[in-house]
């Protein structure tokens, strides 16, 4: 019989989810034919957009031509999306990416959750705390994440706390990891770093040699004008960041599976034989050569059409709307007087417990407001004392519920 690697079985379990769960159940038992509005989800609620549609009707038909026969393209990625993304989210923003320096993916989740095969076992990871648990579960079954303490920490992991006592932006780490995670704008908490806070972590990744791991999944959203959209607009972060993009939340692609790695040719590591330097580009073609393909030609077309007049439009729409949910509910929160952070630069308001408990105020919005929300444990042990709020939901019932909190508030 083959032996499974044993790691797996420390993160197979979700009891957060469980327990989410049961009281749904119950809830649904108390109050039979209600069904709470849905303020947890990280999915998205409106359809694909119309340039999207389009452009994967038109390469079907394509694919379904004789002449000429497209099968499996480059592992890379279409040369025609990569150069969209060139132009439009880098060199028009005065920023320097090369187009071999981009790696077409099925999403944000699967390159953040498999970087690590590129990447030593023996390397300390630190994370932001709390966060999506991705980062921390892919790191237990790369055996890189020591022991479980407590059953809520584990020994090789630096956890960067954020909570309210430092406004939910962490401080650089007082012991040096190797490689870092960062995700900024920030699921749960909603908040994003200005340029001269993300300099810090830069200037201090130079300074140590550190890998930063940066997450840029909610760079759409942002509206503030000194937060920048990408790591690389930072002097330096060439040499010391990977950064990671998707479509999924901007443009509905949740369901399609697309987004982008950018990996610089200055980024590298060490051989713990020889100590000699390694390029990460390198070493990531690779891997995708080994064990990925690019998506679909039909998905990647898809892409491309966000980057035409058109596509720019519907995805500021979609992300408007959203934007326009969070507003929403942030108002109904100024009105009650609860604490909360988030909502300005990106779709999550994370939402503070007046009985320092997720699970009470979980309970509470829920039985009371009929509103389902994420309670903070599901993001890691500071995420205690909190829930999130998504704006991702269809904007009538986020009306419904900014009413509902509203009214229970006062």
């Amino acid at each position: 019989m083959a032996l499974i690697n044993s790691q797996f079985l420390k993160v197979s379990q979700d009891a957060v989810a469980r327990e989410i769960e049961g009281r749904i159940k119950q809830f649904r038992f108390v109050n039979p034919g209600t069904e709470p509005i849905r303020l947890d989800s990280g999915d998205v609620a409106l359809p694909l957009l119309p340039s999207v549609v389009n452009a994967m009707q038109a390469s079907v038909s394509e694919l379904g031509g004789k002449s000429p026969f497209l099968g499996r393209g480059p592992e890379r990625g279409c040369s025609f999306l990569i150069e969209a993304i060139v132009k439009n989210d880098f060199k028009a923003r005065g920023v320097r990416i090369a187009e071999e320096e981009i790696f077409i993916n099925e999403g944000t989740k699967q390159d953040v959750a498999s970087i690590g095969d590129i990447l030593c076992r023996d390397n300390r990871i630190g994370v932001l705390d709390p966060i999506f648990q991705t980062y921390v579960e892919s790191n237990v079954v790369g055996y890189r994440a020591g022991i479980l303490e407590k059953g809520r920490h584990w020994s090789n992991i630096v956890y960067l706390t954020a909570t309210s006592d430092n406004n939910f932006i962490p401080s650089l780490p007082e012991e040096r990891p190797d490689v870092i995670f960062l995700s900024f704008p920030n699921d749960p908490t909603g908040i994003a770093l200005t340029t001269g806070q993300l300099k810090k972590w830069v200037d201090y990744a130079i300074e140590n040699k550190v890998l930063i791991l940066f997450d840029a999944t909610y760079e759409a959203f942002i509206t503030s004008d000194d937060v920048p959209r990408s790591i690389y607009e930072i002097k330096g972060a060439r040499k010391v960041a990977i950064e990671f993009h998707s479509f999924s939340k901007s443009a509905g692609f949740t369901g399609l599976h697309c987004g982008y790695t950018v990996i610089p040719r200055e980024v590298e590591g060490y051989s713990i034989y020889s100590g000699k330097e390694i390029f990460f580009n390198d070493l990531w073609q690779r891997r995708q050569a080994i064990k990925s393909n690019a998506p679909s030609y039909i998905i990647q077309r898809a892409a491309e059409a966000l980057y035409t007049e058109q596509g720019r439009r519907e995805v500021r729409q979609n992300v408007d709307y959203y934007m326009s949910n969070a507003s929403m509910l942030r108002a109904a929160l100024d009105r009650t007087g609860l604490r909360y952070c988030g909502g300005v630069d990106a779709p999550f308001i994370w939402m503070e417990s007046p009985w320092r408990s997720s699970w009470k105020l979980f309970e509470k919005l829920l039985g009371e407001c009929e509103i389902l929300s994420s309670p903070g444990e599901r993001f890691g042990p500071s995420g205690e004392g909190y829930v999130r709020l998504s704006a991702f939901a269809d904007q009538t019932q986020v009306m419904r519920a900014s009413t509902r909190i509203g009214d229970w508030g006062k």
